[in-house]
């Protein structure tokens, strides 16, 4: 009778003798030989003192087991750290369950790292500013789970910081201090996020100001400027002279805000500064007080440049520029050295009516309103030079008046308007309307004129765009998807839309998703590019309400 052998439990691997184990060597030299071994290949080099029978890989990986346990057994346990203080508790509401699985959604979205057409899938990242916007505007705080995210997102994106800090609240300091990467939330916040002394601690405010860094002094001044602006000018002149250059041109950039008459002896002194731009940007504030003297001094010279003239016939505007840059108005922010390709007498004569209040001009010229001012003929080829210098008192000045007159009807056949040379400029008298004017103009300009130059003037009215404006984008979409329009030149505005259009307007997207008819010229595979475009604007609005919809408290 045959009996079965019975299976044998497997035989564990030898150990290693200890005297293999590198009594020969130190531990960090016999570690590295292990690891030297085991980047080469046992094949190429066998480990030292393997015993007979062992197949050198299993060897190998033993005398490494060895090692392992040799070193850690040899190490001496630290010192046990502090522990950490928990962070601040923030008082905000949270954010409701629906909003917080969309933010997760939107975090989690990357693009796309080829080119190509880009589907009918909404950019998630382009909606997370809004979402953003709408979620600090409720006043939710952020969910602690998301906060790094959040922080890796405005880390790679400098314009995302302020919303993400606004809604990340306290905790995002207290990780920032945790994490390098994030450092940006301390830089961005006074004091490395310590909160700001008040008007009450006046002490406080001493020291920060004298030994603060200059980001915090900054933040403080701004601050200060917007509770009190004369404390803040009078914080500033304390230190005004001993101050470095470039940090006297950032200080001044602050009074700004409140920027007001009482400012003017102040301005009036950095006018003998010994840096030039501190001297332009003083100056440059003096002429946005209409009631400065420099503003007067401004207005007389510019005044005795541009008169009207009636000998032509019809009354014209005749301007005698400047022949020379003297020592006083340099001392009032007028550059000497004109740019390459500038005249030097045109270059005078613009500083001197930009820097002009525009409420002398009726005035001096006839008394006539600015839409009439702008319209008179002006002699000699002075009429751009002139119209150009107005445009940025306007701009400057914040006055809608001869922003309204400069811009002209939205009709107007010439791409400048009567008084703009260019839709830059355009743009910013646009920026000195009220929103629905501002929405209006650009709609009736987008009526006549289509798309196709009207990306600036868009990127300047307010979002959501007002209805009469989405009207217009929609339907001249509508019109360049019918004519067979080469489309992929109104990407730029597809992608705005999807950022700006009320999302009501998707009512009437809903009939253009459809594949077109292409006519015979129309560049080819037109006809399913406009339709993936208004399929993917149509996704996006509909998303963009519902983001509204679960941001909105019950």
């Amino acid at each position: 009778m045959t009996s079965t052998p019975t299976p044998s439990a497997p035989v564990p691997p030898a150990p290693v003798p200890a005297a293999s184990a590198p009594a020969r060597a130190s531990g960090g030299s016999h570690w590295e030989e292990l690891v030297t071994t085991a980047l080469l290949g046992t094949a190429r080099r066998a480990p030292a003192d393997v015993p007979a029978g062992r197949d050198a890989p299993t060897a190998l990986l033993d005398a490494a087991a060895v090692e392992t346990v040799r070193r850690r057994a040899g190490m001496r346990a630290g010192r046990a750290a502090a522990r950490l203080e928990p962070a601040a508790p923030d008082p905000r509401p949270a954010l409701p369950p629906a909003a917080v699985r969309r933010l997760t959604m939107l975090l989690a979205d990357r693009p796309g790292a080829g080119g190509g057409r880009r589907g009918t899938a909404p950019d998630l990242m382009e909606l997370l500013p809004q979402w953003l916007a709408a979620a600090n505007g409720h006043g939710y705080a952020a969910p602690p789970q998301a906060l790094p995210a959040l922080l890796d997102a405005a880390r790679g994106r400098t314009d995302l910081r302020p919303a993400v800090l606004a809604f990340a609240g306290p905790r995002a300091l207290w990780l920032a201090r945790l994490n390098t990467d994030w450092r940006f939330a301390l830089r961005a916040a006074p004091g490395g996020g310590a909160a700001l002394p008040g008007p009450e601690e006046p002490e406080r405010v001493r020291e920060l100001w004298e030994e603060g860094l200059f980001a915090e002094r900054v933040a403080l001044l701004s601050a200060l400027r917007a509770r009190d602006a004369a404390a803040a000018r009078d914080l500033l002149a304390t230190t005004w002279a001993s101050e470095r250059a470039e940090d006297r041109l950032m200080f001044l950039d602050s009074l700004r805000a409140g920027l007001c008459a009482a400012d003017e002896p102040f301005l009036e002194a950095a006018l003998a500064d010994r840096s030039r731009n501190v001297r332009s940007t003083a100056a440059e504030l003096l002429s946005s007080l209409p009631g400065s003297a420099l503003a007067g001094r401004m207005a007389e010279r510019a005044g005795a440049c541009v008169a009207v003239d009636h000998t032509y016939g019809a009354p014209t505007i005749v301007v005698e520029a400047p022949h020379e840059c003297d020592a006083g108005m340099e001392r009032d922010g007028v550059v000497a050295k004109a740019p390459a390709g500038r005249g030097e007498r045109s270059w005078w004569l613009g500083q001197l009516v930009e820097a002009a209040p525009l409420g002398t001009w009726p005035g001096r010229l006839g008394g006539r309103t600015p839409e009439e001012i702008v319209a008179l003929p002006v002699a000699d080829d002075w009429r751009d030079e002139l119209h150009a210098a107005w445009c940025r008192a306007a701009v400057r000045q914040r006055d809608p008046s001869w922003s309204r007159a400069l811009l002209g009807t939205p009709a107007a056949p010439e791409a400048g308007g009567p008084g703009a040379v260019s839709l830059a400029e355009r743009a910013k008298l646009l920026s000195t309307l009220e929103a629905p004017e501002r929405a209006e103009w650009v709609a009736g300009f987008i009526s006549v004129h289509g798309l196709s130059e009207a990306f600036q003037l868009l990127g300047v009215c307010t979002v959501p765009w007002a209805g009469p404006l989405g009207g217009a984008v929609v339907d001249a979409l509508n019109i360049a998807r019918d004519a067979g329009s080469y489309p992929w030149s109104f990407s730029g505005v597809m992608g705005l839309a999807e950022r700006c259009l009320d999302p009501a307007e998707a009512v009437r997207l809903e009939a253009l998703t459809a594949v077109p008819d292409e006519p015979e010229d129309a560049a080819p595979g037109a006809g399913g590019y406009w339709s993936e475009s208004f399929q993917r604007l149509l996704t996006t609005l509909r998303l963009r309400a519902t983001m509204q919809s679960e941001l909105t408290p019950p």
